[in-house]
């Protein structure tokens, strides 16, 4: 690592060649106001100059994101030249900017509102000429509004980089030049996955996702019994929510607060993740012994289902059968728990607390209706149970640890709960098919062959002779690596697990925001390390757990014995299983 001598406001200092004087300057203690923050490394453009600065050796003013350092230059951040370039800036961006801040769902999270703050920037041309604005709330997941987009392009590097695709670009030229999918259509009009990491990146309000808040209050006003559930991702961030420090596991107090809220029932997707485990590992084994399609592939991440119905309508058999964890726990609570509670399925809403904006249309498919009614009702992202629990009143921080409502639907093993992770999904339903075949225990119960956040992970398994050779991809820039083997008849997997999101559901779209302007207390370097943090806070829960097999979940097995009768029987059919089909990317 070669090093470079440079001077920051007349101090001197030793940096890593090859940095932007942005990275150098925070790595010597200065915040240069910028909007690229570059930590998540999705834009480098320089185009919104924000972040200008002097330094030798350039002509005028540079942009320190992009411009990189150079033994002996001298860098000047508070020139009065500099300091009024900055303002000039953020101002310039105000001028063709919605001024509708104080109903902005991004209010206290705006990337553009903490520059103008730290600029001195006013919105000193608000009555001119704004670009012509586009407001697309037709998609259930993700609501983009034009007026709020100041042209980063973070959101269409992030559409690339994480999935290979282009559903997101400049549409339109100078002054009239807008984000969106191509021919300004619709996300419901494009073959966008909505998956939602562009939201996560977006450092304005020009993407949200759509909210669901007013469903829950419209539930309680009419009298519905509600039932909630989290998904395990969801107690690895909500923390973050609260100024807790990153991967901060909270599932007392997320607890707690549901049962605030008042709900009727509070209880854990991860019950849901046990019952798929059963469903999907033995799926596998009926497929795999009775000459069926493989390799199977994992159905729970709605954003990878998306993918493969645009991208690889082809080889839709290839896929589990297997609704999603909260789609069969909502299937679950409107048939079997309401059965034996002596309610009318019609009078429960089941309300999903999820990392994942793309859940959100994942309840609306019609293959997702059980005799007539919705499995799920209503999604909420982390971010949105964040907000519900600060409009109430809530002191997160000083709530006692709580429990799930245990009756019914209370248990769940720590295979449910790795499920937020990529490789979790592979994990767990290992651990049950090695049971299943052998009628034991794995020895180890962990398989870390399948841990870790490399793209794409393989591993050959042993289970009594029979080799069983699997494979984890996330992100469908990975995805499409395996999907292109699958479909040229050359993979040579049993089984793969696919997550949408890089890093799986503790970096799904509807998690907290990870950005470094908000973060002031954060000791780490974010990028690196925040999915490392919230994956660490999923493993350490399912060492907690005394049960970490799904199939030794003592309620699961009630259910089947009272209920479903065996996994991949007709019954479980009828509640726990859907079809998949081909969608056109464009019409």
């Amino acid at each position: 690592m070669s090093l470079v001598n440079i001077k920051i406001e007349g101090h001197p200092y030793q940096v890593e060649a090859g940095l932007t004087i942005l990275e150098a300057a925070k790595r010597c203690g200065y915040e240069i106001p910028s909007l690229c923050t570059f930590n998540h490394g999705e834009c480098n453009q320089g185009s919104c100059r924000v972040c200008l600065v002097e330094a030798t050796g350039a002509r005028g003013l540079v942009a320190s994101c992009v411009y990189p350092v150079s033994e002996g230059m001298e860098i000047t951040i508070s020139s009065p030249k500099a300091v009024q370039a900055r303002r000039t800036s953020v101002e310039l961006l105000l001028s063709n900017h919605s001024t509708e801040c104080q109903q902005c769902p991004k209010n206290g999270k705006c990337e553009l509102y903490y520059a103008a703050q730290i600029t001195g920037a006013r919105n000193v041309n608000e009555n001119g000429a704004k670009t012509p604005a586009t407001v697309d709330e037709i998609s259930p997941s993700i609501v983009r509004d034009t007026s709020k987009c100041i042209l980063c392009g973070r959101c269409i590097a992030r559409c690339g980089n994480a999935h290979g695709l282009s559903v997101l670009g400049f549409e339109n030229r100078g002054f009239n030049t807008i984000v969106g999918p191509a021919e300004n259509r619709s996300f419901m009009d494009s073959p966008c996955i909505l998956c939602g990491q562009c939201v996560s990146v977006c450092p304005t309000g020009a993407l949200m996702e759509k909210s669901e808040i007013g469903k829950i209050d419209e539930a309680k006003r009419v009298g519905k019994y509600i039932v909630v559930q989290t998904a395990p991702a969801v107690r690895a961030a909500l923390g973050e929510e609260f100024g807790m420090k990153i991967g901060t596991p909270v599932t007392g107090k997320m607890v707690a607060a549901l049962h605030r809220l008042g709900f009727d029932k509070v209880y854990d997707t991860n019950f849901g993740a046990d019952l798929t485990i059963m469903e999907e590992a033995n799926e596998l084994l009926l497929r795999m012994k009775n000459g069926g399609v493989l390799p199977m592939i994992t159905s729970c991440s709605p954003g990878w289902v998306n993918y493969a119905e645009y991208y690889y309508g082809d080889q839709l058999d290839h896929l589990s059968s297997c609704k999603s964890p909260h789609e069969m726990f909502g299937a679950i609570v409107k048939s079997y728990f309401a059965e034996k509670n002596g309610l009318d399925p019609k009078n429960i809403f089941v309300v999903s607390i999820m990392p994942c904006t793309a859940k959100k249309f994942e309840k609306e498919r019609p293959q997702l209706v059980t005799n007539g009614l919705k499995d799920v009702d209503c999604v909420l992202t982390t971010r949105e149970l964040g907000a519900l629990i600060r409009r109430s009143g809530i002191n997160f921080a000083k709530l006692p640890d709580e429990e799930f409502d245990q009756d019914l639907l209370g248990e769940y093993s720590g295979a449910g709960v790795i499920f937020g992770v990529t490789g979790g999904v592979m994990e767990a339903a290992l651990r049950t098919a090695y049971h299943a075949l052998t009628g034991r225990e794995h020895d180890l119960i962990k398989f870390e062959q399948v841990r870790g956040l490399e793209g794409i992970k393989e591993a050959s398994i042993d289970i009594d002779g029979t080799v069983v050779n699997v494979a984890v991809a996330h992100g469908m820039k990975n995805a499409k690596i395996l999907m292109d083997e699958v479909r040229a008849g050359t993979s040579k997997y049993a089984f793969i697990e696919i997550m949408g999101c890089p890093g799986g559901c503790v970096a799904g779209g509807g998690q907290p925001y990870v950005k470094p302007c908000f973060l002031p207390d954060e000791d780490i370097d974010i990028l690196d390390t925040y999915k490392q943090k919230r994956t660490a806070a999923i493993y350490s829960e399912d060492e907690r757990q005394s049960v970490r097999q799904s199939h030794n979940n003592t309620q699961i097995q009630k259910l089947y014995a009272e209920y479903l009768g065996e996994p991949c029987g007709h019954r479980a059919h009828e509640l726990l299983h859907t079809t998949y089909a081909a969608r056109e990317r464009f019409n």
